[in-house]
This record gives structure tokens, sequence and C-alpha cells, in this order.
């Protein structure tokens, strides 16, 4: 019978280490470190955002308790002291990096989106996640609140976060989206919503054939040039090729746009959209926008499931750490999914993995087999098919 470590052994198999050791070297994260490196931080933080650790000293007492399957992962005895200090101290961007690792093993498996056209379909959001003021408060979002704000691009092809921003809770959605460079490949499509609409960013998009589905504000000022096509589709009112008219939304939108009136039945509300797109139908186009929702239900499953709401340290850096910890095992999940065929959930993977983390059975059948019948397996080593 062949010898395998525990699971969580062979789930830190599938994350790139080369990659994460280049970026420790880059960034000389381990300069000072005697024992506790960089990789270590990791495997630590990684293990209590599985677990779903709240304390220090909930994941010491958790790491203690399987002092004898600790050796599978290279790590020896973890003080809630000694990660703290690496937590506060060590900079986050190393596990930035490793998300973004993680995220390009991911694109090559990942499911295509649900519409019939073939350009890539993203949508932009921000979501807020609450800090107490008085032990944040370098995260000033109010008088008498803290927050930090997560700016994600979201691929529908897979359901994967693509690119995404902390900030603090005070910064705007557009400024973000114009002081980073969000990689939208030509020919892709985005929805945003109202929040995103600066004509001058927009325009931008265009200049980089990228198209743009978007609410009108109630302030849309235009005038009509045209009929862009017969109004065909359920729920289509109007569908028509229009200029802005007001002087700085006329210099800094010089193109002509498309504006598409659509009478939502569910919500029995008028809904007016704005976009470059003049090839596909207006009833797809506003099917576009309607799917920016799923953005939305990822936010929601995040803050759900992962511990980026609760920290184990004050600092920014440790927040910041942990945040980039939690996308890193999100996608994590994503990547088994997709490589296994796993026919549940991510929510089921999640806690599956969570109760036999410390076991010594093979991924593999943990995931093709029923719940009744894990403790069961036999040991066996991972499938090749899942590097």
């Amino acid at each position: 019978m062949t010898k395998i470590g525990t699971m969580f052994s062979e789930l830190l198999k599938l994350t790139p280490r080369f990659r994460f050791d280049k970026a420790v070297d880059r960034l000389k994260a381990d300069r000072y470190a005697k024992s506790f490196t960089s990789w270590r931080q990791f495997i630590t933080l990684m293990y209590a955002q599985i677990k779903g650790k709240d304390s220090l000293r909930d994941i010491e007492t958790g790491l203690s308790a399987h002092s004898s399957r600790r050796y599978h992962l290279g790590l020896d005895r973890v003080c809630r002291s000694t990660l703290s200090d690496a937590n506060n101290r060590r900079d986050y961007r190393i596990f930035e990096e490793m998300f973004y690792s993680l995220l390009g093993r991911c694109k090559g498996h990942t499911p295509k989106h649900s519409f019939r056209f073939k350009n890539p379909l993203y949508s932009i959001d921000a979501t807020v996640i609450d800090l107490c003021l008085s032990v944040f408060p370098w995260a000033k979002f109010r008088k008498t609140k803290g927050a930090i704000k997560l700016h994600c691009l979201y691929n529908h092809s897979g359901a994967l976060p693509s690119f995404m921003v902390v900030t603090d809770g005070k910064k705007h959605d557009v400024r973000v989206v114009k002081d980073h460079s969000f990689p939208l490949p030509p020919d892709s499509i985005v929805s945003v919503d109202r929040a995103y609409v600066d004509f001058k960013w927009l325009y931008s998009l265009t200049e980089r054939k990228v198209f743009f589905v978007t609410r009108a504000k109630s302030n849309f000022k235009y005038d009509v040039a045209g009929q862009h096509k017969e109004c065909k589709g359920k729920g289509v009112i109007r569908d028509e090729v229009v200029s802005l008219s007001g002087f700085y939304s006329e210099e800094n939108y010089p193109d002509e746009l498309r504006r598409i009136e659509f009478y939502d039945e569910e919500r029995d509300k008028k809904i007016v959209f704005v976009t470059n797109n003049f090839k596909l139908a207006a009833s797809t186009i506003a099917a576009i926008y309607k799917s920016r929702w799923q953005i939305e239900l990822f936010f929601k499953w995040i803050k759900q499931n992962l511990k980026i709401k609760s920290f184990l340290g004050a600092s920014k850096n440790a927040v910041m750490s942990q945040v980039w910890v939690a996308m890193c095992y999100y996608l994590l999940l994503a990547y088994i999914k997709f490589q296994a065929k796993y026919r549940g959930s991510l929510l089921e993977l999640s806690r599956v993995i969570r109760e036999t983390l410390m076991d010594r059975k093979a991924l593999v059948d943990i995931l093709t087999l029923k719940p009744d019948r894990m403790m069961k397996l036999e040991i066996k080593p991972i499938q090749a098919s899942l590097f």
C-alpha cells in the first residue's frame, strides 16, 4: 500500500509552489525569517481559512491537536505570537501573487458562459466589508464606521474573480477602475451598474474595442440620431441610436451610443440600457445586464463561507493577507471542481474538505464517493489528472 499524506498536503500539491517562492525572493519576504517562513505562514492561514478558525489561539490549538500529522505539511509547532508578527510584518503581496498564479491555472479549465455569443463576458462591481473603527483605525469609512472595499472583475466563464483590488471603504468605484487597468481583452463585453457611468472611462473602453452594457442615469441627456432596429424581442420598447447632448458628456464620449428601453415584467419596471454594442439583439443586451446579478451572488458567497468578515489581526497588512489567502482558497476550490468534474456545489466541496482536512484519504476518492462510504476508503495516492 502506498503511503500518502493528509488531505491538506494533497491540496497544497495543487498550488504553484515555485511561483510562490519566486514572489518571496523578489519581495525578500523571508529575509529575517528563522523557521516560520512565508510558505509556512501560507499553510497556517490556509488551514485557518478551511477550518473557519476565529482566533490565533484557536489556530494554535487546532494544529497542536494534529501534531503527529504536521510533518506531511512541513510545519513545526505554530505559536500565536509568531503568526501574529508574520501577519503584521510580512508583505501581503506574496499571497496576492499566489492568487493570480492560481487564477492562471484555473482559466484553462473553466466552462463557458451560458450565452450563445463567443465574446468573453465580465461584470465589474464592488462590495463593502464593515470593520470596527476603534480596532481598525486605518480603515476609516464614516465618522463612526470602518470598512474596506473589494473591487472585482468577475468572469462569467467559470464564475471566477479575474482581477481584484482591495481599497478603503471611501474609494469610489469608478475611481478604482480609472486608476487600475482592469484586464479586459478586446471584443469582450463588460456589464456595470450606474456607479460606473463615467463617459470618459466608458469611451476608453470603446477605444480598447471593449463593449459595455450599463443603465442610464435619470439625468441622461441625449439626441436621437435614428432608430437602430425594429423593436423585436419580448419587453423591448425602444431601440435607438443616440448621441450625448451635454457639453462635457459630448466631449468625453463623442461617438454614438445605443439606447434601449426595456420593460421588466418580473419587477413591473421600465429600464433604460446604454451600450456601445450595435450587433447583439436588444433582448440579449437586457439579458447581459441581468446576468450581472451573478457577481452579487459571488460576493454573498464569499462573505458567508470565507473568513473575510472577522480577522486574525488589526493591521492593514494582516487584513490584506487574510483576504488574499481566502481568495486563493476560493480559486483552489474552483480548480478542484473543474478538474475533478465534481457535481456538487462549491459549498458542498468546501464542507467535504473541511471535515476530512487532516485525514489520510485520497482527494479523488473523497470527491467521487458518497459521505457514508468515505470512512471505508483505502489510502491511495492522488491521481495525476488533478495536476
